[in-house]
């Protein structure tokens, strides 16, 4: 038990470093303020008058979409912060600490929650105002931002495997964007899945990007559910399961570059 309570109070030592270095950096503050509004603006402005959403306005199909894109990118922060703690040879000097092994990463990835609580409250509030509504009770819309931030939480351990594997924050960054940026366009997050050739058509049907959006609209306007919400829940687990076993491998593995 007190390795436990040890193991929890690192963490939140850990978690705390992370999220106070964020307002220290502005270029990272704006990625979770300024860039979120962009993205919806552009897409309600630019984009929406040309894309075709039958039974919603495409400000109410686009924004479960572009909420859960942003949750997929909130743990960036984690793989730029690993791959610059592994180049200054910070984290050999963690491991050398009486500290709990796993408080660098869950530190890391549970701040993310915090910047991601952020993101989506920003994100409804201008959704709000470019004319975005629920249409769904309360619980259900409840229901729908844990479903976002667990999401989210899934793919900041994605990102702290990315961030353990690439020899420079840069590098890192990159490679996040390049491998998760193609799975948010090929799936429902945009445009209708039906509007696709076929064969997209199929893999964005299958993509967790498509069942989590699904799922959202589901909890956000009250579009059929199906399967989708639970799926969403599975997919979410199952991410962070897998990738929080391959980054706490990779970080026992670690060495200064």
């Amino acid at each position: 038990m007190s390795n436990f309570r040890h193991g929890i109070s690192d963490t939140l030592v850990l978690a705390k470093r992370s999220f106070l270095r964020i307002p220290r950096a502005p270029d990272l503050l704006l990625s979770f303020t300024v860039q979120p509004i962009m993205f919806v603006l552009l897409f309600v402005y630019v984009f929406g008058g040309a894309i075709v959403t039958p039974g919603y306005d495409y400000v109410d199909f686009l924004m479960p979409g572009i909420i859960v894109q942003t949750m997929a990118f909130g743990g960036f922060v984690t793989a730029l912060g690993l791959a610059e703690d592994l180049k200054k040879g910070l984290v050999d000097r963690f491991r050398s600490l009486p500290m709990s092994r796993s408080a660098v990463l869950a530190g890391r990835t549970l701040a993310d929650v915090a910047t991601n609580t952020v993101s989506i409250a920003i994100m409804i509030v201008v959704g709000v105002l470019a004319g975005f509504s629920f249409d769904a009770p309360v619980a259900h819309i409840a229901a729908g931002i844990l479903l976002l931030l667990l999401f989210g939480y899934a793919f900041s351990w994605v990102f702290a495997f990315i961030g353990l594997s690439s020899s420079s924050p840069e590098a890192s960054q990159s490679l996040g964007f390049i491998l998760i940026f193609p799975l948010t366009f090929v799936s429902s997050a945009f445009v209708p899945v039906d509007s696709m050739p076929s064969a997209l058509q199929a893999f964005a049907e299958v993509n967790p990007f498509t069942i989590v959006v699904d799922a959202m609209r589901s909890l956000f306007l009250g579009a059929p559910a199906g399967n989708s919400v639970w799926a969403a829940v599975a997919w979410s687990i199952g991410i962070a399961a897998v990738f929080a076993y391959l980054s706490v491998a990779k970080y026992k593995r670690a060495v200064v570059r």
